[in-house]
């Protein structure tokens, strides 16, 4: 089908104003006529389309926690691309996951445009030099093993698109994420995540729906391959850090709700594990001292299951 056939019309990078993410939402012409409840019922009516747009990218969102998983368990890490908001929520995600999983702070790493003062201060300037994008993926002497997501509401963040092409040219898995379809705004990755969730209510305000359904959609890769990674039994946080009292209290509930320990009981064997909630639970339900423990672990990729269930 020719392009200006389309159901949405390429967009011109230099003219934004008929993306999705910049036109006006008809639902929401009185927005300055609302008293606050209906503001917050407007809102609430509104946000139920970021369910349906992560329910419609299913197979690609899977997709993504299989690139990263293969990526992270072959040595790669995973890094995620961005400006202003979509450059924020990208860089939250990653700094989650050292706390939440014990990883490296190395393995999941965010990138934004304009460096760390844009997390604080508005640079959004910057976004509009892919040649930035490029060098920052330069700068992380990108691998073929790793992974890159570039993420961009809009679909035409030339930081991102050049991070994109960069990480591309030197084999990397490349993954896309906006809330714009695929046929208004084209790009070449390997795996392509479309999240229209239509007009803001505030026009163009994208750290509103697009950004609700981005977060979404990046707590769903990022807690996916770390699932699938052997990082989580159950529905419990196994590798949680123990950096400060909250999360100590944490390891000690998983320790005694997934064991017939006490909580006395359950902190002598976290201290015995050097505050390692997955080793203290595979010495505690193999019967095993922590270095035969560990190696059992060791030998099962870190996935206390396979280690529980195969006995060797």
């Amino acid at each position: 089908m020719p392009a200006s056939s389309s159901a949405h019309p390429p967009v011109d990078p230099a003219d934004r104003g008929h993306l999705l993410t910049e036109q006006a939402n008809p639902r929401s012409t009185d927005l300055d006529r609302l008293s606050s409840l209906e503001l917050v019922d407007l809102f609430n009516r509104e946000d139920q389309r970021t369910l349906e747009a992560i329910a419609a990218a299913r197979a690609p969102l899977a997709a993504a926690i299989d690139a990263a998983t293969a990526a992270l368990a072959a040595g790669g890490r995973l890094f995620y691309v961005g400006a202003g908001t979509s450059g924020r929520l990208g860089v939250l995600d990653a700094a989650e996951c050292p706390p939440t999983f014990c990883t490296p702070p190395d393995l999941v790493q965010g990138l934004i445009a304009g460096g760390a003062s844009a997390l604080v201060k508005s640079s959004e300037g910057l976004e509009d030099v892919a040649e930035d994008g490029a060098a920052a993926i330069a700068d992380r002497n990108l691998q073929p093993q790793d992974v890159v997501v570039g993420i961009t509401a809009g679909g035409t963040t030339p930081y991102v698109r050049g991070a994109i092409a960069a990480a591309r040219q030197r084999g990397a898995t490349t993954v896309f994420i906006a809330c714009v379809p695929a046929d208004q705004v084209a790009i070449e990755a390997d795996i392509d995540i479309r999240l229209p969730v239509g007009p803001e209510l505030l026009a163009g305000s994208t750290r509103l729906k697009a950004g609700t359904v981005t977060k979404m959609a990046l707590n769903i890769l990022s807690t996916g391959a770390m699932v699938r990674l052997g990082k989580v039994y159950g529905n419990r946080m196994v590798d949680v850090a123990v950096t400060n009292t909250k999360l100590r209290d944490r390891a000690l509930r998983i320790l005694c709700d997934l064991t017939d320990l006490d909580r006395a009981a359950a902190a002598t064997l976290l201290d015995r594990s050097h505050q390692q909630v997955k080793l203290a639970l595979m010495m505690h339900l193999g019967n095993l001292e922590a270095e035969a423990a560990a190696e059992r672990l060791a030998r099962h990729g870190g996935h206390l299951r396979q280690a529980l269930e195969t006995g060797g």
